[in-house]
């Protein structure tokens, strides 16, 4: 049974960390906090799913802003429809003692920066800027891994095959 184009549009829209992966990201991500001074930084997949976290987040429901974070991305796309933007790239919600910016890197994933009064927009702006590129490399070197495996795993299965074959006489 073949694969359909909505298999092969999921495969390549799906994300997968190993253990080194994360610890790249959360080594990034720690650095980002220091340099920003921001409170907590998450990073979230497009479906609302924290792929992980780092800083003060203890009294925060994690789950419930992951995905509310990327309910208000995908609102905020269709909004950028209507005016005639592909999307919004960046958004930034202020609040009396804390503030969150959003930011898209690459097409997967929203880095959200909660931060207060410790720091300025600027900062977080600039190095979430920074962040953003870093990850994005890294995202794009998984993405192109993910890639080997799969042609990996489809030799490894005509060669099974193929075994199966002699062994079965077919």
């Amino acid at each position: 049974m073949g694969l359909g184009k909505a298999d092969d549009s999921l495969r390549s829209s799906r994300l997968v960390f190993y253990k080194e992966d994360i610890e790249k990201i959360s080594k990034t991500l720690i650095a980002f906090l220091k340099n920003a001074n921001a409170r907590c930084v998450l990073l979230v997949d497009k479906d609302g799913h924290l792929v992980t976290k780092e800083g003060e987040a203890s009294t925060y429901d994690m789950d419930t802003i992951s995905a509310l974070v990327a309910g208000s991305f995908a609102a905020t796309k269709q909004m950028a429809k209507l005016l005639g933007e592909e999307e919004f790239s960046i958004m930034f919600h202020q609040g009396k003692k804390d503030n969150i910016q959003l930011s898209l890197v690459g097409q997967r994933t929203i880095l959200a920066v909660i931060f207060d009064d410790k720091t300025t927009l600027g900062m977080v702006r600039l190095y979430a800027s920074q962040v953003s590129s870093k990850l994005a490399e890294l995202f794009d070197e998984i993405g192109e891994r993910k890639g080997a495996g799969e042609k990996i795993s489809e030799e490894f299965g005509e060669a099974a095959r193929g075994k199966l074959d002699d062994i079965f006489g077919a």
